[in-house]
């Protein structure tokens, strides 16, 4: 599934911290802080963990005849020789198996290579950014020989009907077949799907059977069930059916999508405009979400919703991407478009016209809007949303042709 040519590589997406126990012991209340705004990350949710202040001196009558925890992360004041004595202290009670990151203030490469050479783990200068924290935590229980990790982005539309489907699958389009990285597309909607349509193939029963017995998607059934669409793109697509009950567990998502991931560099994931836990839990969990909205006042006040809890639950990530969709509807009263960005608390990152035409020739003929050939500011905005998404600054795209042309050329065929 993987191209050897592939010119982004998997890493773009953080590990999450694996089931483990972590204390953190600290001297001063900014250390204190950075350590409680870290473990409130998403990375981490699975992670037991606990603040209490007091340093390495604190931690040593903690553990005193007492087990200590996968990860301690310890705070000292003192320096040089003062701060070796100390930690040789902690390493009396301190199991085997326990990792020790040591904090201190001053940024001493000596020190550094002492404390590394007694076997702690790392050493972090104060004042704490609890992003790099959580990078090297998960540096600590990465597994060398395990599979790279792609990136989620996750689709959502505020409410029904403001076109987070089509984007999603012409997003997933442009980066898979014109930035050429491989991708996949997954279609969580599994009653109302329309991976299948969008693409003119038959949906099938991908994501559902995966769903169904998480446990036994392994790389050669995962490779089954996708519908491989070219080199770069495959889809996982929903089955569509209203004759099933769909009722699957929270921990059946998590294991499909960390399935899905192990294969492509990008996984685009197609959200029902639904709020069940699950919903909720892919998009906290999410590297990347954009949500979809039309200028009413519907769409506004969800959108602000959905933000606020996305705001409370990834505090060190940054806040959703927006597309404001279907603008300039003739005689639809709409919000302006600042006063929109004013409420949600930052601009869109796309705007696209309402341009019925170049939807109904896609979606007529079972393509993407990018392959219609048709020239449209839809198409430019999909396109710079793609290049935002993936971090690039250019595109190399095909010379488009009136919508005139498009239409003769089928009518010939």
């Amino acid at each position: 599934m993987r191209s050897p040519d592939d010119q982004t590589p998997f890493g773009g997406a953080e590990r999450s911290v694996p089931r483990i126990s972590i204390r953190g012991f600290c001297e001063f209340p900014d250390t204190g802080a950075a350590l409680q705004r870290a473990f409130a990350d998403r990375r981490l949710s699975k992670a037991q963990t606990a603040v209490q202040l007091g340093g390495i001196r604190a931690a040593i009558d903690y553990f005193t005849g007492q087990v200590t925890p996968n990860l301690l992360l310890v705070e000292t004041r003192l320096s040089g020789q003062a701060a070796l004595e100390e930690l040789d202290s902690l390493a009396e009670v301190c199991d085997p198996s326990t990792k020790v990151i040591v904090i201190g203030r001053v940024n001493d490469v000596e020190l550094y290579r002492e404390l590394m050479h007694r076997g702690a783990s790392e050493y972090l200068v104060a004042p704490l950014d609890p992003l790099r924290l959580i990078e090297v935590i998960s540096g600590l229980y990465a597994d060398p020989a395990g599979s790279p990790i792609g990136r989620t982005v996750v689709f959502v539309g505020a409410r029904g009907g403001v076109g987070s489907s089509s984007l999603a699958h012409n997003v997933g389009w442009c980066i898979a077949e014109e930035i050429k990285i491989n991708a996949t597309i997954v279609d969580f909607d599994l009653p109302f799907g329309t991976l299948g349509l969008d693409y003119d193939d038959d949906p099938g029963q991908g994501v559902f059977d995966a769903l169904s017995a998480p446990e036994r998607l392994d790389e050669t059934l995962l490779d089954r069930l996708l519908v491989k669409r070219s080199d770069t793109l495959s889809l996982f697509t929903a089955p569509s059916m209203l004759d099933q009950s769909f009722e699957t567990p929270l921990e059946s998502f998590e294991s499909v999508l960390d399935a899905v991931r192990r294969t492509a560099p990008y996984v685009i994931v197609d959200l029902p405009h639904s709020w069940e836990p699950w919903v909720k839990a892919t998009l906290i969990g999410a590297d990347d979400i954009v949500i979809a909205a039309t200028p009413d006042l519907s769409s506004l006040r969800n959108a602000k919703n959905l933000i606020d809890v996305l705001r409370q639950n990834r505090p060190n990530d940054a806040p959703p991407k927006l597309v404001l969709n279907q603008t300039g509807v003739p005689r639809r009263p709409e919000i302006p478009l600042k006063d929109f960005a004013e409420t949600i608390g930052f601009p869109p990152a796309a705007v696209l016209p309402f341009d019925p035409a170049l939807f109904g020739a896609a979606s007529n003929n079972g393509k993407m809007l990018a392959e219609t050939g048709i020239k449209s500011p839809v198409i430019d905005g999909l396109r710079a949303l793609t290049m935002a998404i993936a971090g690039r600054k250019t595109m190399s795209v095909r010379e488009p042709t009136s919508l005139l042309s498009f239409l003769k050329g089928k009518k010939r065929a």
